[in-house]
């Protein structure tokens, strides 16, 4: 064996010998081990304290909704554009056809959804999360 390859082997051995030390430490064993998750078992008290605070979120959110942040979130980008024939906001002349059907059936095509001659409204802007007195609030947002 030359000098040369009794350093590289040497080497070869210190070097797979600091991997498997590393690889076998105690922090490396119980990292690998450790569980994914956890179950946390309430008691009767917790669980109570939980459903109170749940119920007073919901009170919060039974607040009327805002009409231009609903737009802001779901409708701008049609509605700012003008995509899909969208009467953009401002343009009276687009939203005069429309608003001459009444603002119930206007309200019922943005929950619903409608397909014209002008262009397409997908049912609740496309965003199926957004409850009727929410798209209701956008409607009456863009056509003030």
């Amino acid at each position: 064996m030359s000098a040369f390859s009794a350093v590289a082997a040497s080497l070869l051995i210190s070097v797979t010998s600091i991997s498997f030390a590393d690889h076998n430490s105690e922090e490396s064993l119980a990292a690998r081990v450790a569980p994914v998750g956890s179950l946390n078992v309430l008691t009767a008290e917790q669980a109570a304290e939980q459903a109170a605070s749940a119920a007073t979120v919901e009170v919060a959110s039974t607040e009327e909704p805002d009409g231009e942040a609903v737009y802001n979130v779901a409708c701008l980008a049609c509605h700012g554009a003008g995509v899909a024939g969208a009467p953009k906001v401002g343009d009276a002349a687009a939203w005069e056809p429309r608003l001459a059907q009444g603002m119930e059936v206007l309200i019922e095509h943005a929950i619903n959804g409608f397909q014209g001659n002008a262009g397409v409204m997908p049912a609740r802007g496309g965003n199926a999360s957004l409850s009727d007195e929410e798209v209701a609030a956008a409607v009456e947002f863009m056509v003030n």
